[in-house]
């Protein structure tokens, strides 16, 4: 048994998915017999809290691996999540690493590090299950005293080609919305101001038990807390009017959408395996801004996937151009192993992706700006935050424009009437 109090560090990696599920296995810790420290301090156990979507993810994964060892020659290293529920050997072979944890053993991470005490000093521990399990674990974060990220649901059910995360989560899974409630009102005791709904495929919310998104949408926004509810990604087929509608209905749920598009050419779409066009897609812009008007829309896009053509690129850059979005998450293609698309031959140099990524994110710069500028003069509500630069402090409003003003601690996680006046960089107001 580990007797003396022990020092832990964590790290997450990837999605806000993964910062919930990070925040609800680091309170199992908080019994006496461990005290948390920084990620850069010196501990006697760093957990990582792994991403696979991307060979970068991957990459910085195996660098916090060797920079915690650095701090810390004699430390424990465990990594848990997507990266090691797909590449459970190459982990464990690196020095350091005691313990992999694949996405259904991570929750047992606590029982797990105290087998470590009986182990010779050159064992490790590897447990990564075919992640074929059905059961769903609800996960809310709580560090951030102003937002909390809310796992309503879980897996994916899309057979993407390029797209690893079904493999590494399994299938679509979530609680039943009474279930779901109940864990909301744990969030709504606490000071948190903002409830983020985070999940993989949040849209789906509910399909095993016959129930909807819009039906959990609607009884969350009939809860007298947290004051906010903000979606994260929907993709356009599960983005419903109805939704859209619910939405501008109700005050506590933010005017802020992020819409997976992937791609602005339907021959890219149809590559990929998406369940949409461009034009579905157009028509969820067009159906938001005819409720909702100041709403924030946000889109995901991928160059450099095999077999974009300069002309489709141009195609879905000439897509994007005509889409009222706000701004863009510009994403470089990354090859995956175990995924369709890696078996692909015509694949793009890397020099092109990474002049096309440039490409998109001066449209999205340019966007963002734009739809900062649209909402100048408008009397909004910012929550402030308590991360502190310099004499400043910022929040978002409640279509998501971040707005700057002096520092006061009295301010942070307090939502405050303002008026959009002052236009800095970056689409940030000053107020």
């Amino acid at each position: 048994m580990l007797m003396k109090t022990k020092t832990i560090a964590f790290n997450t990696l990837g999605c806000k998915l993964n910062f919930s599920e990070t925040a609800a296995i680091s309170r199992r810790f908080q019994d006496g017999q461990f005290r948390e420290v920084g990620f850069h301090e010196v501990a006697d156990i760093y957990v990582i809290n792994s991403c696979t979507v991307t060979q970068n993810a991957e990459k910085r994964c195996r660098e916090l691996i060797r920079k915690a060892m650095k701090t810390n020659p004699e430390a424990h290293v465990a990594v848990i999540g997507c990266y090691s529920q797909i590449s459970p050997a190459g982990l464990a072979a690196i020095p350091g690493v005691a313990l992999v944890l694949g996405n259904t053993e991570k929750y047992q991470l606590f029982d797990r590090l105290k087998e470590l005490a009986y182990k010779p000093a050159q064992d490790n521990i590897v447990d990564v299950s075919d992640n074929t399990s059905e059961a769903f674990i609800p996960t809310y974060s709580t560090g951030e005293r102003t937002r909390s990220f809310f796992k309503i649901q879980d897996g994916c059910d899309y057979k993407c080609a390029y797209c690893i995360i079904p493999k590494a989560r399994g299938k679509s899974r979530s609680n039943t919305i009474a279930a779901t409630l109940a864990t909301a009102a744990e969030i709504a005791e606490t000071s948190i101001k903002e409830m983020v709904l985070t999940g993989v495929n949040i849209g789906d919310f509910g399909k095993p038990q016959g129930e909807t998104f819009h039906q959990l949408l609607k009884e969350l926004a009939a809860m007298e807390k947290p004051e906010r509810i903000r979606l994260s990604s929907v993709e356009p087929d599960l983005l419903t009017e109805e939704i859209i509608r619910l939405v501008a209905k109700e005050e506590r749920l933010m005017p802020h959408f992020h819409i997976p598009l992937q791609s602005g050419s339907d021959s890219i779409l149809r590559a990929m395996g998406r369940r949409y066009n461009t034009r579905l897609f157009a028509d969820r812009v067009e159906t938001i801004r005819k409720h909702i008007p100041h709403a924030c829309i946000a889109a995901d896009v991928i160059v450099g996937y095999p077999g974009e053509t300069e002309e489709l690129f141009r195609e879905s850059l000439s897509f994007l151009s005509g889409m009222d979005v706000s701004y863009v998450h510009v994403f470089s293609y990354s090859e995956r192993a175990q995924t369709r698309a890696a078996d692909l031959t015509d694949k793009i140099h890397p020099k092109v992706i990474k002049d096309r990524a440039k490409t998109l994110q001066q449209l999205s710069d340019k966007k963002k700006q734009a739809f900062a500028e649209a909402n100048k003069g408008l009397t909004t509500k910012v929550l402030w935050e308590k991360d502190r630069t310099g004499d400043h402090m910022s929040g978002f409003t409640e279509n998501y424009i971040r707005v700057k003003t002096k520092y006061n601690e009295n301010k942070v996680n307090t939502i405050e009437e303002v008026v959009l006046n002052i236009t800095g960089k970056n689409g940030v107001y000053l107020v």
